[in-house]
């Protein structure tokens, strides 16, 4: 391996290791901890991406890491190198990680409800009902059990002990007691049954199977780990998704000869053309033509920005305009979309992976329980109760210990919460996001996309004096419909929504970032901005000129329409806020959240919407580095910081928030990179959102209380040797209901708008 690991060092003794074989958060914590046991090692390993990010000394090398990470109990080994598109192994369907513990939970399924059944209903206890009992558990506890089997084994070579470890035990304990009553005791007999009696009383044990408890809780722990599992897959996809927004092929002149070509074999320097409608292949500098580029997925600008001769681009942005040709600059990782796509990476691995709340308190109950079984199997001993009265003790304090409703307590609450959500357009990726929502102080606020619909619209007409609004709208309109701009765009169907069909235009010019002009129905016709009908010689009335002055104050993109030698009205264009903005920006304060609102756009523009809204703290003018950065900095003053956004400038953003909620409409990064995603693309969705998650999150905790609570009554009547086995399975059954009943009041959730 040290051959291969030269080229994949992401700078200077920084290395990322993929990790295998852990279970739980504390598996994490054990990694990193004997990592940076190592001198002059600083690692961060995080459960969710199953990755270390290690910074290490020259002294120590990649097989070094691998090797400590090895001796834990765990696997670790360096990431492949980045495949081409043309890779036919990357072309390859990928294989599903899940399948094989599907295969496990689904046999598991099948084989332990008739267990169940059998153990908890005495009309099915035929004759030999014990012996097929059996025969259908053995395999759920050695086959569907040996993910729980194998990992209480690496933590007990280790001397740890976690949530693994007690399932192990009680579910061998189970089925090993069962087999010796079976085999041995009085349980395997012709017509035994297990008699509904709800006495307490003192028995040897000789007689009682727990099958129906080995097999159970293996699988509902099992179904728990696949969902889990399955969320977790998904970890990596944004930084999939980001790099699939560039262009895959590119134009490329070459002695002056256009030459189609994979985006990988682009060198710095060469020169490629952009056709209007495609993706900017790489960054570059502009060496021939005018265009209007649409970068908002990537600075969060509203407006297309006009490029010309000499003007800076940006790859996957794109050419809304005219044909450009490109010189080449940066490639490859050095690109902003790489750097992006590094950035969102760097956040989600360092984002401190979230303790799961069972796997904390069993740190300290499962070593508790074991002290105690071995106690009670001593005192029963020791006081002449016998060996088969101590044994039968000891084991009910297992079995009664196993965390059977526990094991429902997360999975259920997130089944019904998620259920729910996804009807009121929230998805939630899993249980590890509830926990930042109790504490979330501060929501920042994308602006483009997410408080504004993210299209340019014609907000207002202010006519000249003595000039018809409609037939404003019906030649500045036609000559606009000629024109592929954004902005010209929403000229055209506000025009066409007004006034219906749009007369047809004559010697159409687009005039280099300036406007348009056209001849409509004889007459020339002038749209564009106001030094535009100037320089024309048009005759600007002092009215015209202010209400153009009071569109830009407001943050809005004045246009002027003109012909007959005069200046008819202003046009004033802007990415209209979304109605139900300023009610949920009110929400999220009753929310006790204090809304900021983040944007790559201009300030002026940023203010405005601000102030529509209701928001008063405004950072604006945002390259997406510094998105993270303004995170990072309320994050470093304390806060609980959500972040809202839906563009490919916000993933990293959203990545390192404490919670990333990301709009359904938005870009696939965005979604990917986010916690929670909002499919409605309203904003009040996000109020909707931190509401479930809140809910949701106390569902999940009443039901581990009540699960632990379940345990600690019952495990003294377990070492007492008092506990029946019916009364153990009803008592069982009794608190796994009582988790499903808990989780299932989250069906009444309603949102936020229907309330209002």
């Amino acid at each position: 391996m040290a051959s291969g690991a030269e080229p994949l060092l992401t700078a200077p003794n920084r290395i990322e290791l993929s990790i295998g074989g852990m279970t739980c958060a504390s598996c994490a914590s054990r990694i990193e901890k004997k990592l940076n046991r190592m001198d002059g090692v600083t690692a961060t390993v995080n459960y969710a991406t199953e990755k270390a990010a290690v910074t290490f000394p020259d002294a120590v090398t990649a097989d070094d890491l691998i090797a400590t990470v090895e001796k834990t109990g765990y696997t670790a080994e360096l990431p492949p190198p980045p495949r081409t598109a043309d890779d036919p192994a990357e072309q390859a369907q990928p294989a599903d990680e899940l399948r094989g513990l599907r295969t496990r939970l689904w046999t598991s399924i099948v084989l332990s409800v008739p267990v169940i059944a059998m153990a908890m209903i005495p009309a099915l206890q035929f004759t030999y009902w014990q012996w097929l009992s059996l025969t259908l558990a053995a395999p759920v506890v050695v086959y569907g059990g040996l993910p729980f089997h194998r990992a209480a084994w690496t933590n007990l070579r280790h001397g740890a002990a976690t949530m693994d470890t007690l399932v192990s035990l009680g579910t061998l304990a189970a089925f090993g007691w069962s087999l010796w009553a079976l085999f041995l005791g009085t349980a395997g007999v012709p017509g035994m049954v297990h008699p509904f009696s709800f006495a307490i009383t003192r028995g040897d044990g000789a007689g009682n199977i727990y099958l129906e408890a080995a097999a159970g809780v293996t699988t509902f722990i099992l179904a728990g780990r696949y969902f889990e599992a399955r969320s977790k897959r998904r970890a990596g996809a944004a930084l999939r998704a980001l790099m699939e927004l560039g262009a895959k092929d590119v134009a490329v002149l070459r002695n002056g000869v256009e030459t189609r070509i994979p985006v990988g074999e682009l060198a710095v320097g060469d020169r490629f053309v952009v056709r209007p409608g495609e993706k900017v292949a790489t960054d570059g500098v502009v060496e021939d033509g005018v265009s209007a580029v649409d970068a908002s997925m990537l600075t969060g600008e509203s407006v297309p920005v006009e490029v010309g001769v000499g003007a800076t681009v940006v790859g996957a942005t794109v050419n809304a305009g005219g044909r450009l040709v490109v010189r080449a600059t940066r490639i490859g990782a050095d690109t902003q979309l790489a750097q992006m796509a590094t950035l969102v990476e760097q956040a989600q691995t360092g984002k401190a992976a979230v303790q799961r709340l069972a796997d904390r308190i069993s740190g300290v109950f499962v070593p508790i329980v074991i002290a105690l079984a071995t106690a009670t199997l001593g005192w029963w001993v020791g006081t002449g109760g016998g060996w088969t009265a101590a044994f039968t003790a000891a084991v009910a304090v297992l079995i009664i210990a196993c965390p059977c409703a526990l094991g429902l307590a997360t999975p259920t609450a997130l089944l019904v919460g998620t259920g729910r959500g996804a009807q009121l357009g929230i998805l939630i990726k899993g249980p590890e996001v509830l926990e930042s929502t109790r504490t979330v102080d501060t929501v920042v606020l994308d602006k483009t996309g997410t408080v504004t619909t993210g299209r340019m619209t014609l907000l207002e007409v202010v006519p000249g004096e003595g000039v018809d609004t409609d037939e404003v709208l019906r030649r500045a309109g036609a000559v606009e419909a000629a024109s592929e701009h954004p902005i010209a765009q929403a000229v055209a169907a506000a025009a066409t929504d007004r006034v219906g069909v749009l007369p047809p235009v004559t010697a159409f010019a687009n005039l280099e970032g300036l406007g348009v002009r056209g001849t409509v129905d004889g007459t020339e016709v002038l749209v564009g901005r106001l030094r535009l009908l100037q320089r024309e010689g048009l005759d600007v009335a002092a009215g015209i000129e202010q209400a153009a002055a009071d569109a830009e104050a407001a943050g809005r993109t004045a246009i002027v329409a003109g012909w007959d030698g005069r200046a008819r009205a202003v046009l004033a264009v802007a990415d209209a806020v979304k109605p139900t903005s300023r009610q949920a920006v009110a929400a999220l304060r009753a929310l006790g959240l204090t809304p900021v609102l983040l944007t790559g756009d201009n300030t002026t523009v940023a203010r405005a919407v601000a102030a529509e809204v209701g928001i008063t703290e405004v950072v604006a003018e945002v390259l997406p580095a510094g998105k993270v950065d303004v995170v990072k900095r309320l994050q470093a003053e304390g806060k609980v910081v959500a972040m809202v956004g839906d563009g490919v400038n916000d993933a990293a953003a959203l990545a390192q928030a404490d919670l990333g909620l990301a709009m359904g409409t938005g870009t696939d990064v965005a979604i990917e990179a986010s916690d929670l995603t909002l499919v409605r693309g309203d904003l009040m969705a996000a109020v909707d959102a931190i509401r479930l998650s809140r809910r949701t999150l106390r569902i999940i905790k009443s039901n581990l209380f009540w699960a632990f609570a379940y345990n600690v009554a019952a495990l003294p009547l377990a070492a007492a040797g008092l506990l029946n086995p019916m009364i153990a399975g009803a008592a069982m059954a009794f608190s796994s209901v009582f988790v499903v009943a808990n989780s299932l009041r989250l069906r009444r959730f309603t949102s936020a708008v229907r309330a209002a």
